[in-house]
């Protein structure tokens, strides 16, 4: 089960406190805490595991128009429109991206269990979609915050994939994260919705440390860890 509290010492505190907060979730619950991440990050990794995380990654992220659109559909904080147009601009070069990367490394690995797998992955494709929709000011930014920071981290990963398999790695064309800490210093200026935005954060992260769990859990099952 999801936490939807968040933990203590995260809470906001300052004019970029909720920035600051968000970061700390970051380093508790994003891609970079957890232990697969770190472990195809580090390198020494058979292939079929990058290729797996690759394709997981293209299956939850790499659909059209994605979540930063469809939170710029459903408008719940207007005034963050600038941010999310340009954010939405730069996953639209990542998509490409990860079609290219996908077709590199090649087919999907076998892996015992792959009707649950793709079960999985309309499960974190419906929550992604349940969180750009939200009509609470706050939630579905946080969330887009959260990805954009933990994209990052998934870049590195990514770009060690292309190398591996010979593509070329684009330069990223979303938001800097400097300029993601000024948008939501300036959104998050009501405790009310410095705490939408946290628990958008905190629902992202929790989906995306669910699919490296997965990961984990094929690569176990292959044999590949």
């Amino acid at each position: 089960m999801v936490s939807t509290t968040i933990p203590q010492g995260i809470e906001p505190v300052g004019e970029h406190g909720t920035w600051q907060a968000l970061v700390r979730l970051a380093e508790a619950d994003s891609s970079v805490a957890h232990s697969h991440y770190r472990r195809l990050v580090a390198g020494g990794q058979a292939a079929r595991n990058l290729t797996d995380a690759v394709h997981a990654l293209c299956s939850v992220h790499g659909d059209h128009p994605g979540m930063i659109a469809d939170v710029l559909t459903y408008a719940a904080q207007p005034e963050a429109q600038d941010w999310l147009t340009a954010a939405a601009a730069g996953f639209v070069d990542e998509r490409t991206y990860l079609a290219q990367l996908t077709a590199a490394v090649g087919p999907l690995p076998s892996t015992p269990g792959q009707a649950e797998t793709e079960s999985a992955l309309v499960g974190e494709r419906h929550a992604l979609e349940m969180l750009a929709r939200s009509e609470r000011r706050g939630c579905a930014t946080g969330a887009v915050a959260a990805l954009l920071l933990d994209w990052g981290a998934i870049r590195v990963m990514l770009d060690i994939a292309a190398e591996r398999f010979g593509l070329a790695i684009p330069a990223p064309t979303f938001p800097s994260d400097s300029d993601t800490e000024a948008v939501i210093a300036e959104l998050g200026t009501s405790p009310g919705t410095q705490r939408a935005i946290l628990f958008g954060a905190q629902q992202l992260f929790a989906q995306h440390r669910g699919l490296w769990s997965l990961l984990e859990a094929r690569a176990s099952a292959r044999g590949d860890l």
